[in-house]
């Protein structure tokens, strides 16, 4: 029997040339990425490099002035139907927790695939019940935002994004608001995803999740990628001095 060499698998993202601008000013410049299906690329760096940017970027939330964007085969051009259906493929975990304070856990998590995806409430509570056992948070469903913890917010607005059945994850400094004794219980649910396979980009400064978890790292200075790599090699020996003076002012071994 011949042996016919598996054909590539074609990157998931791909950014090319990538620029964007607040008037004269440019936040990002001239970036290239690539991303993989299973990849948990971390990015770090200074604030206002351009790394949160980025993600809004690449969900379409901002406009580009130079080079391209493609998801899963599509391109993303902020203001074109197309980008719609991009977006039900990217979940966007932010900062902020933005839940919705009049619904209950539960409520938050089935209600955009109930009205955007068109499923029935029956099979959307049911999984958004998996989900919330998957987070460590059934026991709260009935519970409204106000009456939930930081960390326990974050979790629901995971599972919110994850009811969605998204392609790829994005974290936009999603611990930096929380009290540092429940940043762990959202990473550990951070952990388990990236376990399971599934791709995300992470925005974040807990440099030892970075080291322990992600796949990939990459560091951005300038709106530019000044060096990635392998995260324990790239954290424990940096190949640039601005990746060296910035992890010797955030990480202590």
């Amino acid at each position: 029997m011949t042996n016919v060499p598996a054909m590539p698998v074609a990157p998931l993202l791909k950014a090319a040339g990538l620029v964007k601008k607040y008037g004269d000013r440019v936040i990002i410049n001239s970036l290239d990425l690539t991303v993989r299906s299973g990849e948990t690329v971390v990015f770090i760096g200074p604030s206002g490099t351009g790394k949160s940017t980025l993600l809004r970027c690449i969900n379409g939330l901002e406009s580009i002035q130079g080079g391209r964007i493609e998801f899963d085969g599509q391109e993303i051009v902020k203001g074109r139907a197309d980008i719609v259906m991009a977006r039900r493929k990217i979940g966007m975990i932010f900062q902020n927790f933005n839940l919705y304070p009049h619904l209950t856990a539960l409520r938050n998590i089935t209600l955009v695939p109930e009205k955007v995806l068109g499923r029935s409430r029956k099979d959307v509570e049911y999984e958004a019940r998996q989900l919330l056992q998957r987070i460590r948070l059934e026991h709260r469903a009935n519970a409204f935002p106000a009456q939930l913890s930081g960390g326990e917010q974050q979790r629901v607005a995971i599972a919110r994004a994850l009811a969605m059945r998204p392609k790829m994850l994005m974290f936009d400094e999603a611990t930096s608001a929380l009290d540092p004794e429940t940043v762990g219980d959202v990473l550990a649910v951070m952990s388990d995803l990236a376990g399971e396979g599934q791709t995300m980009l992470v925005v974040t400064h807990e440099i030892g999740f970075a080291r322990e978890v992600g796949t990939r790292l990459v560091f951005m200075d300038g709106g530019r990628i000044v060096e990635e790599g392998e995260p324990k090699a790239m954290i424990d020996k940096p190949q640039h001095h601005r990746t060296s003076a910035f992890l010797s002012s955030i990480w202590r071994h």
